[in-house]
């Protein structure tokens, strides 16, 4: 049985998974949509090297920037990664992500040509447009994709037009969750709390470099329609060093949007009752450090 340690964005899951991962003898296996991408580290808070010395991490650093990564990419390279370690330890915050692995769930195909089609169509008129169309056409999926993301906007367009169902439909399946293959501890805070942990959160990664990151990356080709440029605060960020957004309004537009994700994570997690909750407070997960490890231990 796999053991997970999940919650939303800025709860503090990497100390304490880093933290349990020593107590129990594991290794990290990462289930977060943007550590899979080379180079985007200090807006993402990725495991620093020191972090990644004390305890091994997988599944990070598998694309680059430029190239479009989907969950199946994820799922496969999961799979190679679950078949040779042997005390994994699953910690992240996509839902997505986290269910491909635990779950081994199958996904759409894929149509490059028309992928394009809808991404030219998102470049032309605008990712809005494109998200109310998939509004009008298949609400649970909307519901389920932020409007600003543009590649999951499409990606559940492209589905619809290549299979003549709606994207929703594939995961109709999902809603069985097999008690046998996961023990999941899962982190929750309150709202106020864990607003003022993603603005501190923000203000550390600025601290730590974060302009000086998205200044290089945009240097060697970085732009809003990458794929990585999903990944909150970066977009923003590059709106400001073009003079279009001051900084403060760029951190005002991240918060907001991390604000926004963390309740769409905790809308997906609370749906999967093998997750155990634990209440945590301004010190986030490393709060109730001790009794997740206990309550991961009996797995």
């Amino acid at each position: 049985m796999l053991r997970a340690l999940v919650g939303p964005t800025a709860s503090g899951k990497t100390e304490a998974g880093i933290v349990l991962a020593e107590a129990l003898d594991a290794e990290i296996v990462s289930v977060d949509s943007m550590l899979v991408y080379r180079g985007l580290d200090v807006g993402t808070a990725k495991p620093t090297s020191a972090e990644r010395v004390r305890v091994p991490h997988h599944l990070l650093d598998l694309a680059d920037p430029f190239e479009r990564f989907t969950v199946s990419r994820f799922q496969a390279a999961a799979r190679e990664v679950l078949g040779r370690v042997e005390r994994p330890l699953l910690v992240g915050g996509s839902g997505l992500y986290f269910r491909a692995v635990v779950d081994d769930l199958a996904f759409p195909p894929e149509d490059a040509e028309i992928r394009r089609e809808l991404e030219t169509e998102a470049a032309t008129l605008g990712a809005s447009r494109l998200y109310e169309r998939l509004e009008r056409t298949d609400p649970p999926a909307a519901s389920r994709i932020e409007p600003a993301n543009v590649r999951r906007t499409v990606r559940a367009l492209e589905v619809a037009a290549l299979t003549g169902e709606p994207f929703s439909a594939f995961a109709e399946s999902w809603d069985h969750y097999d008690g046998t293959r996961v023990r999941a501890a899962g982190v929750r805070l309150e709202r106020a709390v864990l607003l003022e942990r993603i603005r501190a959160r923000v203000d550390a990664m600025l601290d730590a470099g974060w302009l000086d990151e998205v200044r290089a990356l945009r240097e060697h080709g970085y732009g809003n329609r990458l794929t990585s440029s999903q990944a909150i605060g970066y977009a923003e960020l590059a709106e400001h060093l073009d003079g279009r957004l001051s900084l403060d309004g760029a951190i005002e537009r991240t918060v907001s949007r991390t604000k926004e994700l963390c309740r769409r994570q905790m809308a997906w997690f609370s749906k999967d009752p093998r997750i155990a909750w634990f209440d945590v407070g301004r010190g986030g997960a490393m709060d109730a450090v001790g009794a997740i490890r206990t309550y991961l231990e009996a797995a």
